[in-house]
């Protein structure tokens, strides 16, 4: 099922579009809480076409992908606290809050190892944006250090695209297209472990 190769496509249609810049500020917002298609999709095409605008289309993605890193850390915050019965009834709420009670206190005692971490986890392709966000606002990372994080880790991403576009011209994009089936599934795999080593880690 190649559900990534069509969402793909489309955003490549989008890329293409007058509106072009707006398509990709909407796409780098959502993505970050929400959306399957990472923002670079369309940052590839866009860059090919007008290379001398790579970096000034980075920044547009990336100040997007901050705005809706907020977004993903207040829904990770009340839609837990709204579900919290839910999952008592289920019995499940004890071992979560243990869970994110010892996440806390890890926090606490080594922050700025937990802040390099989750830089980290924003840089990977194969972290979900959407898993940082939504967690982070879960076990209540301070904002200016969560907000720092996503910076450093997206800013790295779309900047070496950036980068690589300029180097590497047109051979970037059909290598992009090659493997982005692999890289969505293989971020909806990473997600549902991560999920199921932090449930049953707890």
């Amino acid at each position: 099922m190649r559900m990534f190769a069509s969402l793909y496509d489309r955003a490549i249609v989008w890329a293409r579009h007058r509106h072009a810049v707006r398509y990709l500020a909407g796409l780098s917002f959502i993505e970050a809480f929400i959306f399957p298609v990472m923002p670079e999709v369309m940052l590839a095409p866009m860059m090919l076409a007008e290379p001398r605008k790579a970096f000034r289309f980075a920044n547009w993605s990336l100040i997007f992908s901050l705005l809706g890193s907020l977004v993903g850390y207040a829904l990770g915050h009340f839609a837990f606290e709204a579900l919290k019965p839910l999952l008592a009834s289920a019995h499940l709420l004890d071992p979560i809050l243990k869970g994110v009670d010892n996440l806390r206190q890890d926090m606490q005692a080594h922050s700025l190892g937990l802040y390099i971490v989750l830089a980290m986890a924003a840089l990977q392709p194969v972290v979900p944006m959407k898993f940082v966000t939504w967690a982070a606002g879960v076990v209540g990372v301070p904002v200016v250090p969560f907000l720092l994080c996503v910076l450093i880790g997206r800013g790295k991403r779309v900047w070496l695209l950036a980068l690589l576009v300029r180097i590497f011209g047109e051979r970037a994009e059909p290598i992009l297209r090659k493997h982005i089936e692999w890289i969505g599934w293989a971020a909806i795999v990473a997600l549902v472990l991560l999920a199921l080593w932090w449930f049953l880690s707890r």
